[in-house]
Protein backbone atom coordinates (compact mmCIF):
# COMPACT_ATOMS: atom_id res chain seq x y z
CA UNK A 1 0.00 0.00 0.00
CA UNK A 2 1.10 3.15 -0.90
CA UNK A 3 2.24 5.94 1.71
CA UNK A 4 0.81 9.39 1.64
CA UNK A 5 4.61 10.34 0.70
CA UNK A 6 4.62 8.41 -1.72
CA UNK A 7 4.45 8.52 -5.82
CA UNK A 8 2.32 5.90 -8.07
CA UNK A 9 3.25 5.48 -11.45
CA UNK A 10 0.85 6.85 -13.84
CA UNK A 11 1.23 6.02 -17.78
CA UNK A 12 -0.40 8.58 -20.40
CA UNK A 13 -2.16 5.61 -20.81
CA UNK A 14 -3.35 5.20 -17.65
CA UNK A 15 -4.49 8.88 -17.23
CA UNK A 16 -6.63 8.52 -20.47
CA UNK A 17 -8.33 5.37 -19.58
CA UNK A 18 -9.45 7.61 -16.70
CA UNK A 19 -10.27 10.28 -18.44
CA UNK A 20 -12.23 8.30 -20.91
CA UNK A 21 -14.11 6.50 -17.71
CA UNK A 22 -14.57 10.07 -16.26
CA UNK A 23 -16.24 11.56 -19.25
CA UNK A 24 -18.57 8.60 -19.89
CA UNK A 25 -20.13 9.29 -16.17
CA UNK A 26 -20.59 12.81 -17.03
CA UNK A 27 -21.67 12.76 -20.36
CA UNK A 28 -25.27 10.92 -18.94
CA UNK A 29 -26.12 13.63 -17.15
CA UNK A 30 -25.62 16.39 -19.25
CA UNK A 31 -28.99 16.90 -20.67
CA UNK A 32 -30.13 17.80 -16.89
CA UNK A 33 -27.13 20.98 -17.10
CA UNK A 34 -28.78 21.42 -20.81
CA UNK A 35 -32.55 21.54 -19.45
CA UNK A 36 -31.88 24.07 -16.96
CA UNK A 37 -29.37 26.35 -19.29
CA UNK A 38 -29.82 25.28 -23.22
CA UNK A 39 -27.43 27.98 -24.14
CA UNK A 40 -24.58 27.36 -21.86
CA UNK A 41 -22.21 24.83 -23.78
CA UNK A 42 -19.49 25.03 -20.92
CA UNK A 43 -20.11 21.27 -19.64
CA UNK A 44 -20.23 20.06 -23.21
CA UNK A 45 -17.07 21.96 -24.08
CA UNK A 46 -15.44 19.77 -20.70
CA UNK A 47 -16.44 16.92 -21.78
CA UNK A 48 -15.75 17.05 -25.36
CA UNK A 49 -11.91 18.32 -24.14
CA UNK A 50 -12.22 15.25 -21.99
CA UNK A 51 -12.76 12.68 -24.86
CA UNK A 52 -10.38 14.58 -26.80
CA UNK A 53 -7.54 13.85 -24.55
CA UNK A 54 -8.51 10.52 -23.57
CA UNK A 55 -8.55 9.83 -27.74
CA UNK A 56 -4.72 10.77 -27.79
CA UNK A 57 -5.30 14.41 -27.71
CA UNK A 58 -2.82 16.68 -25.88
CA UNK A 59 -3.31 17.14 -21.93
CA UNK A 60 -2.90 21.05 -21.96
CA UNK A 61 -4.65 24.16 -21.87
CA UNK A 62 -8.19 23.38 -23.01
CA UNK A 63 -8.48 20.32 -20.60
CA UNK A 64 -7.66 23.41 -17.83
CA UNK A 65 -10.19 26.17 -19.21
CA UNK A 66 -12.95 23.72 -20.55
CA UNK A 67 -13.13 22.63 -16.31
CA UNK A 68 -12.74 25.84 -14.60
CA UNK A 69 -15.81 27.27 -17.16
CA UNK A 70 -17.66 24.22 -16.29
CA UNK A 71 -17.43 24.92 -12.45
CA UNK A 72 -18.54 28.17 -13.49
CA UNK A 73 -21.71 26.56 -15.14
CA UNK A 74 -22.35 24.72 -11.86
CA UNK A 75 -22.35 28.53 -10.21
CA UNK A 76 -24.50 30.10 -13.00
CA UNK A 77 -27.00 27.04 -12.90
CA UNK A 78 -30.95 27.80 -11.67
CA UNK A 79 -30.84 23.90 -9.97
CA UNK A 80 -29.11 21.68 -7.47
CA UNK A 81 -29.41 19.04 -10.01
CA UNK A 82 -27.97 21.33 -13.13
CA UNK A 83 -25.37 22.50 -11.22
CA UNK A 84 -24.17 18.99 -10.04
CA UNK A 85 -24.16 17.92 -13.42
CA UNK A 86 -21.84 20.83 -14.60
CA UNK A 87 -19.69 19.53 -11.79
CA UNK A 88 -19.88 16.35 -12.93
CA UNK A 89 -18.20 17.80 -16.28
CA UNK A 90 -15.96 19.99 -14.81
CA UNK A 91 -14.17 16.39 -12.89
CA UNK A 92 -14.40 14.48 -16.41
CA UNK A 93 -11.50 17.19 -18.05
CA UNK A 94 -10.06 17.45 -14.54
CA UNK A 95 -9.28 14.04 -14.52
CA UNK A 96 -6.74 14.12 -16.80
CA UNK A 97 -4.98 15.49 -14.04
CA UNK A 98 -4.80 13.04 -11.39
CA UNK A 99 -1.63 13.61 -9.84
CA UNK A 100 0.86 10.62 -9.41
CA UNK A 101 0.77 10.87 -5.18
CA UNK A 102 -0.73 8.53 -2.70
CA UNK A 103 -3.24 10.70 -1.56
CA UNK A 104 -6.78 9.51 -0.72
CA UNK A 105 -7.40 12.77 -2.05
CA UNK A 106 -6.53 11.97 -5.62
CA UNK A 107 -9.31 9.19 -5.77
CA UNK A 108 -11.76 12.25 -6.93
CA UNK A 109 -9.98 12.35 -9.72
CA UNK A 110 -10.76 9.13 -10.67
CA UNK A 111 -14.30 8.87 -9.75
CA UNK A 112 -15.55 12.49 -9.03
CA UNK A 113 -17.23 13.05 -12.57
CA UNK A 114 -19.16 9.68 -11.68
CA UNK A 115 -20.33 10.93 -7.87
CA UNK A 116 -21.30 14.21 -9.15
CA UNK A 117 -23.22 12.72 -12.07
CA UNK A 118 -25.61 10.06 -9.52
CA UNK A 119 -25.98 13.07 -7.43
CA UNK A 120 -27.37 15.39 -10.37
CA UNK A 121 -29.74 12.31 -11.46
CA UNK A 122 -30.96 11.92 -7.83
CA UNK A 123 -31.66 15.78 -7.49
CA UNK A 124 -33.03 15.26 -10.87
CA UNK A 125 -35.16 12.46 -9.15
CA UNK A 126 -36.68 14.65 -6.64
CA UNK A 127 -33.30 13.47 -4.01
CA UNK A 128 -34.05 10.22 -4.28
CA UNK A 129 -30.92 8.15 -3.19
CA UNK A 130 -32.03 5.23 -5.08
CA UNK A 131 -31.38 6.91 -8.33
CA UNK A 132 -28.20 7.50 -6.91
CA UNK A 133 -26.97 4.29 -6.18
CA UNK A 134 -28.41 3.14 -9.44
CA UNK A 135 -25.92 5.34 -11.21
CA UNK A 136 -23.12 4.64 -8.87
CA UNK A 137 -23.35 0.98 -10.37
CA UNK A 138 -23.54 1.78 -13.74
CA UNK A 139 -20.88 3.78 -13.26
CA UNK A 140 -19.28 0.69 -11.64
CA UNK A 141 -19.79 -1.25 -14.90
CA UNK A 142 -18.01 1.80 -17.13
CA UNK A 143 -15.31 0.96 -15.56
CA UNK A 144 -12.41 -0.71 -17.21
CA UNK A 145 -9.96 -3.30 -15.85
CA UNK A 146 -7.39 -0.55 -15.98
CA UNK A 147 -9.18 2.07 -14.40
CA UNK A 148 -9.79 0.14 -11.69
CA UNK A 149 -6.51 -1.14 -11.36
CA UNK A 150 -5.23 2.11 -11.35
CA UNK A 151 -7.88 3.33 -8.43
CA UNK A 152 -6.43 0.44 -6.36
CA UNK A 153 -2.85 2.23 -6.59
CA UNK A 154 -4.23 4.84 -4.54
CA UNK A 155 -5.49 4.81 -0.95
CA UNK A 156 -9.43 4.18 -0.50
CA UNK A 157 -11.57 7.61 -1.17
CA UNK A 158 -11.44 10.09 1.79
CA UNK A 159 -13.98 10.95 4.05
CA UNK A 160 -16.15 14.24 3.92
CA UNK A 161 -17.65 15.83 0.93
CA UNK A 162 -21.28 15.23 1.78
CA UNK A 163 -23.56 12.93 -0.73
CA UNK A 164 -21.16 13.11 -3.30
CA UNK A 165 -18.25 11.92 -1.15
CA UNK A 166 -20.69 9.11 0.02
CA UNK A 167 -21.44 8.49 -3.53
CA UNK A 168 -17.33 8.73 -4.28
CA UNK A 169 -16.77 6.08 -1.39
CA UNK A 170 -19.88 3.89 -2.46
CA UNK A 171 -18.49 3.42 -6.26
CA UNK A 172 -14.35 3.71 -4.39
CA UNK A 173 -15.81 0.20 -2.18
CA UNK A 174 -17.37 -1.26 -4.94
CA UNK A 175 -14.51 -1.07 -7.64
CA UNK A 176 -11.94 -2.23 -4.93
CA UNK A 177 -13.95 -5.38 -4.40
CA UNK A 178 -13.27 -6.93 -8.00
CA UNK A 179 -10.88 -8.37 -9.20
CA UNK A 180 -9.65 -9.02 -12.92
CA UNK A 181 -7.75 -11.89 -14.17
CA UNK A 182 -4.66 -11.76 -15.84
CA UNK A 183 -5.03 -12.45 -19.51
CA UNK A 184 -3.39 -16.14 -20.20
CA UNK A 185 -0.48 -15.92 -22.64
CA UNK A 186 -0.91 -17.00 -26.02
Amino acid sequence: MPTDEGEIALSMQDLREVTAFAAACAEVVLEVFEADQPDDSRPRDAIGAAWEFARGGRRGKSLRDTAWASLKAAKSADTDAAREAARAAMSAAGAAYLHPLAKATQVKHILGAAAHAARAAELAAGGDPAIGAEHVERAGHRATPVVVEVLKRFPAAPGGGGRVGELTRMLDADLRSRNFSAPSPP
